[in-house]
């Protein structure tokens, strides 16, 4: 055929529906006449004019990919129905959101909407993260109006259908353009869209069906949650206008610091200071875990820095089995006073080491305790 239509809108043979019309109104913003005045633009326009009423179609597209002449006798208006119609554009609605983007959905709104999303915080302690818990909890938060049950009209009264509009939600307006007579619509500025007015609003809600009112809930947190874990309450968040259905209501967990113990993930982590002469003959320091006090051994010979991992004493996994572990971090304490006797005792002992003058063991990149406790949490080694 003498025209590819795919080439003058610029697009690829199986492209699909939406391509097509998306490349037309491009290629109609740029070479509309009241645009680009130039005739061989207006030329160029009845072309895309022509391509897009035949690619549009499906008939008329079937006959086309076939070799057939969508645009002969019977087949359509052919291009010189050039631009003064709107028969190039397949319908009204496509050459208005050529220029003005999608039409809008027409006809009134709807009084009844969802209500928005809600969140609050709640704190808790580390054992209630760690083995869950229930709450109780007070929210602020829109309910359905009991006097009006939601419809927004004073007891006795119901909305009317709006005069201005006659319940359409919309006002038109003809005008005249290059296309001839144009009609526009926008919402009716009496009713706001809704097609009906409520003459006697609700004393109690003030015509919104909705009052705020404060309700007491109960939360059932599961074991795991951490800082910043939601909790999804279906249908317990705000009610929409008109008495429309709630939203949900999400609980923001945060929880509180411990005085002896770090979370990190579902482990946890302290730090016991013992005296350098427990770490050298070893000990038994009782601990006040989450599950009651429990020893915790110090073989002798512990150094400052070492760990001592208590598994399955840590925080419940939120999504498997099992807990984390309880990481016990051992600092060795060196007296900075000492008596005579003391002293003497401590002498005696480093001469029966062979310890009276040590020459130390150095070694590149030695860190100290706090440094390697904060590489080990940040994962390096």
């Amino acid at each position: 055929m003498a025209t590819d239509y795919y080439a003058v809108l610029g697009v690829q043979r199986d492209a699909s529906q939406d391509e097509i019309k998306k490349a037309f109104r491009r290629l109609a913003r740029e070479l509309h006449p009241d645009v680009n005045p130039d005739p061989k633009t207006q030329e160029r326009f009845k072309e895309i004019n022509t391509a897009y009423e035949v690619l549009s179609d499906p008939q008329k597209k079937q006959m086309y990919d076939l070799g057939g002449d969508p645009m002969g006798p019977g087949g359509g208006a052919g291009a010189g129905a050039g631009f003064g119609g709107a028969a190039g554009f397949g319908n009204f609605s496509d050459i208005m959101d050529a220029f003005f983007g999608t039409a809008t959905q027409r006809g009134p709104k709807s009084r009844t909407r969802r209500g928005q999303d809600a969140m609050i915080r709640l704190e808790i302690e580390l054992k209630e993260a760690a083995f869950g818990t229930t709450k109780e909890i007070q929210v602020d938060t829109a309910t359905v109006c009991n006097t009006c049950n939601g419809e927004g009209a004073a007891p006795g009264t119901s909305a009317q259908t709006c005069d201005m509009c006659r319940g359409r939600g919309e006002v038109s307006q003809v005008t005249r353009s290059f296309l001839g007579q144009v009609m526009t619509s926008r919402p009716c500025p009496q009713c706001q869209g809704f097609g009906t007015v409520v003459p006697t609003p609700c004393p109690e809600c003030a015509g919104d069906g909705r009052v705020r009112s404060r309700r007491t809930l109960t939360v059932k947190i599961p074991a795991g949650v951490d800082n910043g874990t939601r909790i999804q309450l279906a249908g317990e968040g705000e009610v929409g206008p008109g008495g429309g259905p709630p939203g949900d209501l999400y609980v923001e967990i945060r929880e509180k610091a411990h005085p002896v113990f770090q979370r990190r993930g579902d482990d946890l982590h302290c730090t016991v200071t013992i005296p350098m002469t427990a770490a050298a003959l070893g000990t038994k320091v009782p601990l006040e875990t989450l599950d009651g006090t429990e020893e915790v051994d110090i073989r002798p010979g512990t150094q400052s820095g070492q760990s001592i991992p208590l598994h399955g004493r840590g925080v419940t996994h939120l999504r498997g089995n099992g807990r984390g572990e309880l990481v016990v971090h051992v600092e060795v304490q060196t007296p900075s006073k000492l008596d005579p006797e003391q002293e003497e005792l401590l002498r005696r002992l480093a001469k029966l080491r062979g310890e009276e003058r040590p020459l130390g063991q150095f070694q590149p990149g030695q860190q100290g305790l706090f440094s390697r406790l904060k590489d080990a949490f940040n994962g390096r080694t």
